[in-house]
């Protein structure tokens, strides 16, 4: 009985603690653009996958080995 006691304080100050943390997040600006960051992923891939097309499709100057010795 007496651990009722303790837990039911400390859970409802947890959940205060965790509705505060929430408010300040929403607060601050955190969950204003929700879908921008999934479509950046996409869209850094294509720009990633355009330059190395156009990196291959440019003439490349012919690489020599040269060993230091």
């Amino acid at each position: 009985m007496i651990v009722i006691l303790l837990l039911i304080p400390l859970s409802i100050i947890i959940a205060v603690g965790f509705l505060t943390a929430f408010i300040w997040a929403v607060r601050s600006g955190q969950y204003e653009d929700t879908c921008t960051p999934s479509m950046r992923l996409l869209l850094e891939e294509k720009r990633h996958l355009d330059a190395t097309a156009v990196a291959e499709s440019e003439p490349s100057l012919p690489i020599q080995n040269v060993k230091e010795q």
